[in-house]
């Protein structure tokens, strides 16, 4: 779904897993309790721009902002009616048409017509720094419109009255009301200060937001929260001492389980996501060539690069029912490695003696300088020098296209329940594709597959897998897990779900009787 910013944790969180849902029908909520709902972020630099935000932390807040025409089940994460109250679909599953609810409104009392949707669409088809508006190219016209080939009429999405949304696709896909939950497909008014969602920005400095309820929202009398208070913080004996005394309800930033003293409201559970090193390809690097990269790949310790990973990942997509995984990279062999790079060199009249060079930009964290160091140690024996180029975690994502480096790091959510969630990222026209990687062959079977909704669909998609990981574009290292902590004896409206998104609107605060009165803590 979004990226993710893989930070080490400095505690072992073995037992720790708690898996607790909440019904929709929960007991009767006491208004009284909901005057303010404090959460804890980690510090980074917050894009709230729905078209433009990346980060996950900044999908969980844009959830409160704005709503489009679904919104994810806070259970299943299903797409759920939000601004669209039905649709239909043609029988050549090419014509999509969406039926908008009458009563929705912008936080200015404004109501929310079929224009304004197309409005905010069509803004993202034209914003450069977009990062998911590829995912629209399955619409005709929106990919020309997208690279300045064709006018906004073009694109096939229309109004039939103030209500009803028309909409042609290029090709079946089936997947489009999962890709209409994303933040970035929701309802915006470009350089106006309106929000479609549950909540209203009431204030933003670098320290955190306060959001307070949309009383214009179409559901906003099922909205229990009347204010949330969301705070960034990375110190984690100030995060756990706010936590322990109750003053954080829900904790998604840094914290040190031994001062924990409720380890019950720690939620660890497998993310859909998968944490990834990848090549950026330029026109004059060596890396550009697959029979350089490979030999890399061959000479990568996995064991050792995986080590301490929750669950290690040797492919990219994460494991889905009905999706063969393909071959992907678990053996290391020196010796290959050696007489691949040995063919790749005389193929390029390279000296077998010439020593290679590799610059790794990687987050300056400790988990991820560990990490760098070994492959460095490891691809040294084989002639291939590593320079590390350390970037702050906050300024890490922003400038991957700016910085001057072979490999850089990933940690990728997936937005549904399909591979493709995974391999739009290598798409050769996708605004996804940060790797500059492009191979007709990939592209094909992707379209290919939006054909199907069938099993062709995932064989296909396994068959792209395949080849890119034979490319030696990726090394796979892990599925990361999502660590939270939030007591659900007192929180309601929070289910644990594979991409760790929330929905602002159902989150309550429980009546609860205090079960730790004058805490004092010794902070080491």
């Amino acid at each position: 779904m979004k990226i993710k910013l893989f930070i080490s944790l400095l505690f072992s969180l073995t037992g720790f897993i708690f898996a607790q849902n909440f019904s929709l029908q929960d007991a009767e909520i006491n208004q009284e309790l909901q005057d303010n709902f404090t959460i804890v972020n980690s510090q980074h630099n917050y894009d709230l721009n729905p078209h433009t935000a990346s980060y996950s932390a900044e999908a969980q807040i844009l959830t409160g902002l704005y709503e489009g025409l679904f919104t994810y089940d806070p259970i299943t994460l299903d797409p759920s009616y939000a601004i669209a109250k039905s649709f239909r679909i043609s029988r050549d599953k090419k014509r999509w048409t969406f039926i908008l609810r009458d009563d929705a409104k912008f936080s200015d009392g404004s109501p929310i017509k079929a224009q304004d949707i197309i409005d905010s669409w069509i803004d993202l088809l034209a914003e450069p720094a977009a990062t998911y508006s590829s995912l629209f190219d399955i619409v005709e016209g929106a990919e020309e419109f997208r690279n300045g080939l064709t006018s906004k009429e073009n694109v096939s999405i229309k109004a039939t009255d103030e209500y009803t949304i028309s909409l042609h696709l290029k090709n079946p896909a089936s997947h489009l009301t999962k890709l209409l939950c994303m933040p970035c497909f929701a309802v915006t008014k470009k350089g106006q200060k309106l929000y479609s969602g549950p909540f209203v920005l009431q204030d933003e400095s670098e320290n955190g937001l306060i959001l307070v309820k949309n009383e214009n929202y179409y559901d906003s009398k099922k909205v229990p929260l009347n204010k949330i208070s969301i705070l960034y913080c990375n110190d984690e004996s100030e995060n756990t001492y706010n936590y322990n005394t109750g003053k954080i309800d829900w904790l998604s930033s840094t914290f040190n389980s031994e001062e924990l003293l409720t380890k019950d409201s720690i939620q660890l559970f497998a993310e859909y996501a998968t944490q990834f090193f990848f090549f950026k390809l330029s026109e004059h690097s060596i890396w550009n060539n697959a029979e350089f990269r490979q030999a890399l790949l061959e000479a990568t310790p996995w064991d050792e690069l995986r080590a301490n990973s929750y669950v290690k990942a040797s492919t990219l997509v994460y494991p889905l029912n009905g999706y063969k995984q393909p071959q992907g990279y678990v053996f290391t062999d020196k010796n290959e490695a050696a007489l691949l790079l040995k063919e790749a060199k005389e193929s390029k009249g390279i000296s077998f003696e010439e020593r290679l060079s590799i610059r790794f930009a990687v987050p300056d964290n400790e988990y991820m300088m560990k990490k760098a160091e070994i492959l460095k140690n490891a691809w040294l024996e084989i002639g291939v020098d590593m320079e590390i180029i350390p970037v702050a975690d906050y300024a890490y994502l922003s400038n991957i296209s700016l910085i001057d480096a072979d490999l850089f790091t990933y940690t990728w959510i997936g937005d549904f329940a399909d591979p493709l969630a995974f391999l739009e990222l290598f798409r050769g026209n996708s605004t996804l594709n940060v790797s500059n990687w492009k191979n007709e062959e990939f592209d094909r079977l992707l379209d290919e597959s939006a054909l199907y909704s069938d099993e062709n669909h995932n064989k296909l998609l396994s068959q792209a897998e395949q080849l890119l990981l034979d490319e030696a574009v990726i090394l796979p290292i892990q599925h990361p897990v999502s660590v939270n902590l939030i007591d659900l004896n007192a929180v309601g409206g929070w289910s644990i779900n594979a991409f760790d998104i929330h929905p602002m609107k159902y989150l309550f605060k429980r009546e609860t009787k205090d079960k730790i009165p004058n805490v004092v803590m010794l902070i080491k």
